[in-house]
């Protein structure tokens, strides 16, 4: 499928895949139509996607299966009048519900808005309100359908509840007993345009209200890149990305790229991430291909001896900087090498480390070629090597494929990330001489103290290093003499919990200047239960720095 949409389909090398790397985008692109019912139609049988759960249920789907389920769950919507550009907010966990549902819509032309179930009441009235929402489809479990039940009164847009169970409340529809009663579906006679949109997120909001990130139905192709080339997978892999489907990682591991390459998605439906469990999962499904978030640093705390990963062939991380010591653990244990990635909900992969290159662990990678990548200095100047920058992504030659339209409805915010040909990522790195790209922090989140520009990202590595230290936030408080000078906040693991004191201040000072450059040590630091967080777990610096102003 993949030989579709490239011209040239395998590389040796980055300066081969800079030059030869070209994706072909068709007019009126729908992953629904055009990779799901194309694999169908040409190979009926071969696996799709692989769903298990923590009760020892699992499903095998083929093309055929899911052409079948996407095209009863599209018709089963049109009977509740969606249809092309309606909002649908799906609330679906891990349930092989959501892959039936976000097929579907796109087949529709509508708008998928994926979510996670921790949001509260406040959390969906904004939702539904900002984006104008009219369908909710949701896992039929208590503590999510309450929220919803509440929310409704103050979200007028909202005409159809669906719950796909196991329980059904009063004012939902029963997602199952629709698809099955729907009748044949009938595709629309223009589903859509590649400037449509087709899936929109709500980021996190580390400094305000979340933003909503749309994107058009182009999208799924600049997964390719990710999946291809940076998963590394081919028709017969059998990859899991471990991430809830609220979450765009969802759509970066378990749908767009993995489908287009071909390869079969491994899904595990858990409560509770449990380290064990997972590498249960490899050994026992022979899952060929791990993405993960900073996880690796759990799993090789496990007795990993007890265990049988020789199924595995290539794994791949992104969301922190990986420590040292944890490559070279995992690399003993498996033989494999952990390959580091860098992008946004705004974007797709936008800096990787490809199977070509030798990872250097900690660092994100080379850019992506889809994306012209620069680093601006503060003062607007193209960053040199071994120089801090902001990353950006050059737009003057035209919108490149995986960028995202705008923050919908917020047109303001658009222009303040993107303007005169550049979009700013807010995310701030270095690059070696080697091209590799190695991050700092957020731009609004670097520290500059007596004429250094500190990253709280590389104090935050240095202090989780140190026992002590379960979780910790760098920021920057004023300081008459300095400008600013480091401030740690830190939450204690058990065994030091009470002991909080000027010795572990020391300490813990003493370990920073040893493991990094000792002008980034915290010369501030202060104990506390717990980091204010946004709802998808990342901590919210503004409120940190704002109670210390």
């Amino acid at each position: 499928m993949v030989e579709k949409f490239l011209e040239q389909t395998t590389f040796t090398s980055q300066e081969d895949f800079i030059k030869n790397l070209k994706i072909k985008i068709p007019e009126n692109f729908n992953f629904g139509y055009d990779i799901v019912d194309a694999w169908a139609a040409e190979e009926p049988d071969k696996k799709a996607l692989l769903w298990t759960n923590d009760k020892g249920e699992h499903i095998q789907y083929t093309y055929a299966d899911l052409k079948k389920y996407t095209d009863m769950t599209a018709s089963y919507f049109q009977s509740l009048g969606i249809g092309h550009g309606d909002m649908v907010m799906l609330i679906l966990k891990r349930r092989y519900e959501f892959w039936y549902s976000i097929i579907a819509l796109h087949k529709l032309g509508a708008v998928v808005i994926p979510a996670t179930h921790l949001l509260t009441k406040k959390d969906i009235v904004y939702r539904c309100n900002a984006a104008d929402i009219k369908m909710i489809v949701a896992a039929g479990e208590d503590v999510i359908t309450k929220h919803i039940i509440d929310a409704m009164p103050d979200c007028p847009s909202v005409k159809k509840l669906v719950s796909v169970g196991p329980d059904i409340p009063e004012g939902f529809e029963d997602f199952h007993k629709g698809i099955e009663k729907a009748a044949p579906f009938v595709k629309p006679e223009h589903p859509n345009t590649n400037e449509d949109t087709s899936l929109m997120y709500f980021t996190s909001g580390t400094t305000g209200e979340p933003k909503m990130v749309a994107h058009d139905f182009t999208y799924p192709l600049g997964h390719i890149v990710t999946a291809s080339f940076w998963h590394n997978l081919h028709r017969d892999s059998l990859h899991l990305t471990i991430a809830d489907t609220g979450w765009g990682k969802a759509v970066w591991g378990k749908l767009y790229g993995q489908m287009i390459a071909g390869a079969n998605i491994f899904v595990y439906d858990h409560e509770k991430f449990t380290p064990a469990d997972i590498l249960g999962k490899i050994q026992d499904y022979h899952i060929t291909s791990l993405c993960a978030p900073p996880i690796y640093r759990f799993l090789i705390k496990e007795d990993i001896s007890k265990y049988d990963l020789s199924s595995l062939e290539y794994c791949t991380t992104a969301g922190e900087a990986l420590n040292y010591s944890v490559y070279e653990t995992f690399k003993k244990i498996t033989g494999i090498r952990l390959m580091e990635g860098f992008g946004q909900t705004e974007t797709t992969l936008t800096l990787g480390t490809f199977p070509w290159m030798e990872p250097k662990p900690g660092s994100m990678g080379v850019p992506n070629p889809q994306y012209d990548i620069d680093l601006l200095t503060h003062d607007g100047r193209s960053a040199e090597d071994g120089e801090q920058g902001q990353i950006v992504i050059r737009t003057d030659r035209g919108k490149p494929l995986g960028l995202f339209k705008e923050y919908y409805r917020a047109s303001e915010l658009t222009e303040d990330a993107w303007h005169d040909g550049i979009y700013y990522t807010g995310d701030v790195a270095w690059r070696d001489e080697d091209g590799y790209f190695w991050f700092v922090g957020r731009a609004d989140d670097v520290i500059k103290s007596s004429g250094y520009r500190i990253g709280p990202f590389e104090v935050e590595s240095a202090l989780m290093t140190h026992p002590a230290v379960v979780e910790c936030a760098i920021t920057g408080v004023p300081d008459e003499i300095r400008g600013q000078v480091v401030k740690a906040t830190i939450v204690l693991s058990k065994t030091f919990k009470g002991k909080e004191g000027p010795e572990l201040v020391k300490e813990l000072q003493d370990h920073v200047k040893r493991v990094t450059a000792p002008y980034k040590y915290p010369r501030v630091i202060e104990f506390v239960e717990e980091l204010p967080k946004t709802i998808s777990g990342k901590i919210r610096r503004v409120e940190i720095r704002e109670k210390d102003k």
